[in-house]
C-alpha cells in the first residue's frame, strides 16, 4: 500500500536536500534492535558494542515499531540543509505535550501491549516529562553511537548529496526519483510521488516542497509519511554504504607523491567523492589545519574545486585533478 506526495506547481522548484544527525541517531538505535538491518554495519557493531551496553534504549525501541507510526516529534524532518544534532534536539524538545501525547499514542498503538507497559503508561499519562527523557536519551545514543563516527558519516552523506544535486540538474527531476531508491514512483500524468511503503498515506504538498535526506543506517527502507505540521519529506539510504566501514587501502601512486608530496597526494586521492576538510583530515589521520592547507594549494593550482554546502565546504577535484589522481 503505497504513499501518494501529490506536487503542486510551484513543489518541483522548492525540491531539497538536507542531512540530520538526529534521523542517523534513531536509525541506529534502530539498527541495534533489528538483526536484518544490521548486515553492512557489523564492523561498527563490533566497535560500539561494549559502549552501547551502558545506554539503556528500551524506551526508544518501544516506539519503533516493526512496520507503522514512529514519533514524528522525536524524529522531526531536518530543520536545515545541515544542522546540528544540538539544534535538531533543541527543536524536539520544544514539541508541544499535546502533539507528542498524540505521536506516542499512535506509536505504542502499533505493537501489541506496547500501550499498557509500565513505560508504555509513563509516556501517555506525562507526555511532557516523557519528551523530555527521551531527548536526553537520544542526546544519550548520540554520544555514543553517531558522534565518535560522525566525520566518516557525514562525508558519506555530503557526497551522496553533492551526486544527487547534480543528476537533479543534469536529469530533472523524473530521472532523480527514479535513480534514489526502487520503491520510488514518478506519474508525470498527476504529478506524484510515490512510494512503495507500509501503510496508506497521502499528502498535498501545498507549495512546501520535498525534503529529501540520505541516511546511513536506514537501509534498505525508505521513510516518508509526515502529516501537517512537519514538512514534506522523504528519506533514502545513502549511496556508498557498502564500503562505509572498510578502512582505505593505500592508494597514492608513488610517482604523484614525489610529484606533489605524500601528505598533499594523500589529499588528492582521497576525493573520490566530494568531503570537506574535517572529514579528510579523520580519513587521513591528519590535523585540519595541515588538511586545509593542502586543499588550498590544490585548488590554487586547479586540481580541485569547492563549493559552500550548509557550514561545509567542499571539495572536488576537476578533471586535470581526476587525470592525475588515477596516474
Amino acid at each position: 500500500m503505497p504513499y501518494h506526495l501529490h506536487f503542486g506547481e510551484a513543489d518541483p522548484l522548492r525540491i531539497r536536500f538536507a542531512i540530520s544527525p538526529l534521523w542517523e541517531t534513531h536509525s541506529a538505535v534502530r539498527v541495534l534492535a533489528r538483526p536484518r538491518k544490521q548486515g553492512y554495519h557489523l564492523p561498527w557493531l563490533r566497535r560500539i558494542a561494549a559502549a552501547a551496553k551502558s545506554v539503556d534504549l528500551a524506551p526508544l525501541q518501544l516506539l519503533m515499531p516493526l512496520q507503522g507510526h514512529s514519533p514524528d516529534c522525536l524524529y522531526p524532518p531536518p530543520i536545515g540543509p545541515a544542522a546540528t544534532f544540538e539544534e535538531e534536539l533543541a527543536a524536539v524538545r520544544r514539541t508541544p505535550p499535546a502533539l507528542a501525547a498524540d505521536d506516542f499514542a499512535r506509536a505504542l498503538a502499533e505493537t501489541p501491549g506496547a500501550a499498557g507497559s509500565p513505560e508504555g503508561r509513563r509516556m501517555l499519562a506525562d507526555p511532557a516529562g516523557s519528551l523530555e527523557r527521551l531527548a536526553d536519551l537520544l542526546e544519550r545514543a548520540w554520544e555514543v553511537l553517531i558522534a565518535p563516527e560522525w566525520p566518516r558519516l557525514r562525508a558519506l552523506l555530503e557526497a551522496d548529496v553533492a551526486y544527487h544535486s547534480r543528476r537533479l540538474a543534469e536529469g530533472g527531476l523524473e530521472r532523480l526519483l527514479a535513480e534514489l531508491h526502487p520503491a520510488f514512483g514518478w506519474a508525470e500524468d498527476t504529478a506524484t510521488l510515490t512510494v512503495d511503503y507500509h501503510g496508506e498515506h497521502a499528502r498535498a504538498l501545498a507549495g512546501q516542497g520535498l525534503v529529501l535526506v540520505p541516511s546511513v543506517f536506514i537501509w534498505p527502507d525508505v521513510v516518508s509519511g509526515f502529516d501537517p505540521p512537519w514538512q514534506p519529506t522523504v528519506a533514502y539510504p545513502a549511496r556508498g554504504i557498502g564500503g562505509l566501514w572498510t578502512e582505505p587501502r593505500e592508494r597514492t601512486p608513488e610517482a604523484l607523491a614525489r610529484l606533489l608530496g605524500r601528505a598533499r597526494a594523500d589529499v588528492l586521492c582521497a576525493l573520490d567523492e566530494p568531503a570537506g576538510t574535517s572529514a579528510l583530515a579523520h580519513r587521513l589521520g591528519l590535523a585540519p589545519s595541515s588538511v586545509s592547507a593542502h586543499l588550498s594549494t590544490l585548488r590554487a593550482a586547479g586540481l580541485l574545486t569547492s563549493r559552500r554546502y550548509g557550514h561545509q565546504v567542499l571539495y572536488e577535484r576537476t578533471p586535470l585533478g581526476i587525470t592525475l589522481a588515477a596516474c
